[in-house]
């Protein structure tokens, strides 16, 4: 080997052996930004044609339609705006490797958010007197609130997978990436329900 390729290559094992001084997010983590902003732009849009709805209408909602009940919507709001509570506990945990905390937060967001989506879907749209195809508001208010439910459980299936790789010893303070997208994607969801609630 000449002097020539000697020095490239100890260059290249320098370059590709060295450890970052600061190390940037991984795929994953970009994928699931990607995500959400294009998850955000749905929800943006459809709430931005309920209230377009709502000026241009006489009366709101329509045909005399009744709104649902707060006391009862707001509880379960609650419910699910708390299960971030649980998830930020969780994940500060594992980084302190105290997968004991992983483990137990995990269990309560599932709980919690099993709680919000069976109100919702076993409760709140029986108790409705009007059906989807009914008027412009009867639309909107199922299009909107069962998009969000269908991201609620499908955060619900992320949040049972990354619990089933917790107990296989998958999830450590070394190895969190997963954890830490669908973390990101259950705040997401809890953020997002503000404003569907509002």
């Amino acid at each position: 080997m000449t002097t020539v390729e000697e020095a490239t290559a100890s260059t290249k094992a320098e370059i590709f052996e060295a450890p970052r001084s600061k190390p940037g997010r991984s795929t994953a983590w970009w994928g699931m930004v990607v995500l959400i902003m294009t998850e955000a732009t749905i929800f943006a849009s459809l709430l931005a044609s309920y209230f377009f709805l709502q000026a241009a209408a006489k009366e709101w909602p329509l045909d005399g339609i009744e709104a649902p009940e707060l006391p009862k919507i707001s509880l379960m709001t609650l419910v699910l705006l708390g299960s971030s509570a649980p998830m930020f506990w969780a994940e500060h945990g594992i980084r302190k490797g105290q997968v004991w905390r992983l483990k137990a937060g995990l269990i309560m967001v599932i709980l919690m958010g099993s709680s919000f989506f069976a109100f919702l879907t076993l409760y709140e749209y029986p108790e409705l007197t009007f059906g989807i195809k009914d008027n412009a508001y009867a639309s909107i208010f199922y299009t909107t609130t069962a998009l969000h439910g269908s991201h609620v459980l499908i955060g619900l299936v992320m949040l049972s997978v990354v619990l089933i790789k917790t107990f296989q010893g998958k999830i450590t303070a070394e190895r969190h990436i997963t954890l830490e997208v669908v973390g990101m994607y259950w705040h997401f969801v809890d953020a997002v329900w503000i404003f569907v609630f509002s």
